[in-house]
Order: structure tokens, then sequence, then C-alpha cells
């Protein structure tokens, strides 16, 4: 039995989840209820140190320091094990439970916040194109941008799932990066829009396409060939961490699994319509309508059944 302001800490940040958290939520649904608990904590931790990172109401000078000072309220938190932060107190439930370690969740709030780092670059952040541009050079500096926001996730996601197999960690840190590959297809035009380019300038180059090109398809610009084929491309490297997805799968307790199927079956479509319009991704945005999520929900549902009996 947990205490009220446990449950009432954990009911919030579950509020936080259904309104904020879109493809992740759909997978939350078909966990065990002490699972689903703490992975909406972890969701409404995440979610607060994104809204202070985003938050461009505010100069990046002062989105640092609120991070900063958001940062010593929780490890003041973490430390003292005082406080009434429903968030806070979820995520210290959760972490006791659960086993997950500080050090995770300080590389996600590090991979929430990289764009507010100064001295990008070798610490893995973005590094300066030109144009009023960033970007990364190399997959390989993006595949560390990956990690950072994405893969860490999937880390802090399979203490909660539960697994004995070490193998499971690499292979949920490949996960995440198909999942942020696919988001990074998605948003290039939104990205764009906010002065990034995620898409690596070893990928761009070999394809001949230049960040102005980019810019111009965000701008409206028709695709060329050489456009699509360099999407394509992305799209050919998620779909080769997707595989890591299927081998993770019988790794992870019995419990959980239906909520990793939700999830890459989400995620995976999402590719797949990227690849339906042959890298359109300018147009118009790409998702998954609901009635797909709920399918693929009610699906789950039946397998989280069947692996209880």
């Amino acid at each position: 039995m947990i205490a009220a302001n446990v449950a009432e800490a954990y009911a919030f940040c579950r509020g936080v989840a259904k309104r904020e958290a879109k493809n992740f939520y759909w997978s939350f649904r078909v966990l065990p209820k002490a699972k689903s608990d703490a992975m909406c904590a972890v969701y409404a931790f995440m979610r607060r140190a994104d809204d202070i990172a985003d938050d461009e109401t505010m100069p990046v000078a002062q989105r640092r320091v609120v991070m900063a000072e958001w940062l010593a309220a929780w490890r003041l938190v973490r430390e003292t094990g005082a406080g009434d932060d429903p968030v806070f107190v979820a995520l210290g439930d959760a972490q006791r439970r659960f086993g997950i370690g500080d050090e995770l969740l300080e590389d996600l709030v590090r991979g929430t916040s990289m764009d507010l780092e100064e001295g990008q670059g070798a610490a893995g952040g973005a590094v300066k194109l030109g144009d009023g541009l960033e970007g990364y050079e190399t997959f390989e500096d993006l595949y560390r941008y990956c990690y950072l926001v994405a893969s860490v996730v999937g880390l802090v996601c399979i203490k909660i799932f539960g697994y004995r197999d070490a193998r499971a960690e690499l292979l949920a840190e490949r996960t995440g990066v198909a999942f942020q590959l696919t988001n990074i297809l998605r948003d290039v035009k939104e990205d764009v829009e906010r002065g990034r380019v995620y898409l690596p300038q070893s990928l761009l180059g070999e394809f001949q396409v230049s960040n102005g090109d980019v810019v111009a398809l965000a701008g409206g610009r028709e695709m060329r060939p050489n456009d699509r084929a360099m999407i394509s491309a992305l799209s050919v490297q998620a779909w080769e961490y997707y595989a890591s997805a299927r081998e993770l799968l019988p790794l992870i307790d019995k419990d959980s699994r239906a909520a990793l199927w939700v999830l890459v079956e989400i995620y995976s479509r999402l590719l797949q319509k990227i690849d339906a319009r042959h890298g359109d991704v300018f147009s118009k945005r790409v998702s998954v309508p609901t009635g797909e999520k709920m399918m693929a929900l009610v699906r789950g549902a039946g397998m989280a059944a069947r692996n209880r009996i």
C-alpha cells in the first residue's frame, strides 16, 4: 500500500502523461498499475525538463538558470527525501521500487537540455552550420544526440519493464535510436523553422543536398529525386535499429512486453507512412491516426491479458 501523498503524486503525473505523452501514453495503458504509474512519473519528469528547455518565451540564458534551479530542487529532494513537488515525489518512489539510478535521470535531463548548452560539439551537442542553423556533422554525432534524448529513456523504461539478460541494455539503446530517427524524419520541417537541421551533414553531402535545399523544402519547394533518396537513406537506417526492438521484446518481463510492442507498433507505423509518402515530410505533417493507435492498443491489451495467464 502506498502513502496517500505518493498516490496523489502518481495521479498528478498520470494526468500530465495522459494530456501530453501522445504515443507513449498508449503503451502505458497496458502495463500493470505499479509499472504504469512509474512510467507516468518518469514521463512527467522528462516533460517538465522539456518544457523548460523549449520555452521560447525566455532567452536561452534565462532557460539555463531556470533549468539549473529546477535541477537543484530535484537533487535536494533526492538527497533529503523531503519535498512536496508531486513529480519529484512520484519519481522518487518509482526509483526506489524499480532501481532506477540517479545517473540515468541525470543523463535524461542532460539530453533534454542539450540545446541550452554552451560550447556545443565535443559533448555531443549541435554545431553551428551557418545561416543561423545548427546540426550534426556525422551520423555518429547524431547517434550521440539520439542516445541522450531517446536511448536513455529506453534504459529507464526497461528498468521499469524488468529484465534479467544484460543484452537488453544495448537493444534498448538501439530501439531508442530507432524512435528518435523516426521523430527526426517526421519533424524535419518544424526543426528547420527552429533553426535546426538534425539530418547529418555527411548524409546531405552524399546526396548533394545542401542546408539551403532543406530550408527551401521546408518553405514549400517541391522535392527532387535526390531529396527523397536522402530521406529514404535515413529511413533505412532507422529500420535497421527497429530490428533491435524485436530482439528486445522476449528479454523483458512478460507483463511488460505488450507495452513495448504497442510503442514499437505505433512508431514503426509512423515510419511506414513516411516511406509511403516517398519521404515527403514537408507538404503535410505525417502522423498515425487515432483509430490506428486504438487498434494497436486493443491488440496490446489482448497480448497483455494472454501474458498474465
